[in-house]
């Protein structure tokens, strides 16, 4: 072989290297695209960060269930180690307004082997804390809304002489009062602030770890009233260990149609409601949060799944990922209003 042909033969030896190397280091088209080969390659830990039993406990669940079983069926031809990963799971981070949940979800591979399902309570976070290490804007990608709820259901205990939201006005100016909320800055804690300031009536608050601790203390009479996402506390107001007295939405909920609408009896309360929201960490793939909303909007349709959402008030949502994030971003935007209403300083 003469010195141009060896130079060559190095030239072309070093090229199929170059690929061989490149081939291992990089994923595979079936890893990009999120295929059903590919995705999820590993049980799905999907946080929560409310209690157990909590409203957006119970819809995470429920999607996540159905979640779990979609994806086994649309990987039936894949190997049995593949189907078994098939696997979304809910965690438990309660406490600090999801900031705990959202902590760990940022920390997280960017593989969506790890996701977050939220409610609206996160969206006051920018202006309460200083101190957390994030960003929920920049650091939280929305892959899809699960559903938009039009309202909170107010609750009392039987035990507490009001039956409507004027009586619980007029009992509040002569009696005093605390209410629950899980912690201080949550959606459901700014809900009720703002009642206080519209209705001219001062409810001390009692910060809890989640909401199951509030409908706890309700339950015991340690409290007198709660602002609540409903699908934790239905059971409990249908057959009358707790009253419901109210909604915040714009419309009748429609398991009490006759329940008073607050901004019809509280001159000045806004419509206030809530939403369920699934998110991945900043750096996700695109591929992978296409294939996640395409499979939970689909969700959204088995009836198991449609009959917790549309009980619980909430009226299925089919953003895209893009029209999700739009969404919440606005959502982020809109809530430093609620947070001057009700005086909290950041800390």
């Amino acid at each position: 072989m003469g010195t141009r042909d060896l130079a060559v033969a190095v030239v072309q030896l070093a090229a199929r290297t170059t690929v061989c190397l490149g081939l291992l280091a990089a994923p595979s088209v079936a890893q990009i695209s999120g295929g059903p080969a590919a995705y999820p390659s590993q049980p799905v830990r999907v946080l929560v960060g409310f209690t157990a039993g909590s409203g957006p406990d119970v819809l995470a669940r429920t999607v996540v269930a159905q979640l779990s079983q979609a994806l086994k069926q649309q990987s039936a031809g894949a190997s049995d180690a593949h189907h078994a990963s098939a696997h979304f799971y809910v965690e438990n981070q309660s406490g600090a307004n999801g900031t705990l949940a959202i902590n760990t979800l940022v920390k997280a591979e960017p593989n969506g082997h790890t996701l977050l399902y939220s409610s609206s309570s996160i969206t006051p976070i920018p202006y309460i804390y200083k101190t957390v290490r994030f960003d929920i804007v920049r650091d939280l990608v929305p892959i899809a809304t699960v559903g938009v709820l039009d309202g909170l259901l107010m609750l009392v205990h039987p035990a507490t002489p009001v039956r409507n939201v004027p009586e619980l006005i007029a009992y509040a100016k002569q009696n005093r009062l605390v209410y629950g909320s899980p912690g201080v800055g949550n959606a459901l804690h700014l809900a009720t602030e703002l009642f206080n300031l519209k209705a001219g009536v001062t409810i001390d608050h009692v910060p809890f770890r989640g909401t199951g601790d509030v409908t706890t203390a309700l339950l015991s009479q340690t409290i007198h009233v709660m602002l609540v996402t409903p699908p934790s506390v239905l059971g409990l107001a249908k057959d009358g260990q707790l009253r419901a007295i109210g909604f915040t939405g714009s419309k009748p909920f429609p398991e009490f149609p006759d329940l008073a609408l607050l901004k019809d009896v509280v001159p000045g309360y806004p419509v206030i409601g809530s939403w369920g929201m699934f998110f991945a960490p900043v750096g996700t793939p695109p591929p992978i949060i296409e294939k996640l909303n395409a499979a939970i909007r689909t969700a959204l349709h088995a009836p198991a799944v449609a009959n917790v959402v549309l009980q619980a008030g909430y009226v299925p949502d089919e953003r895209s990922p893009a029209a999700a994030a739009e969404f919440f971003k606005r959502e982020v935007e809109a809530a430093v209003e609620a947070v001057a209403a009700a005086r909290i300083k950041p800390n």
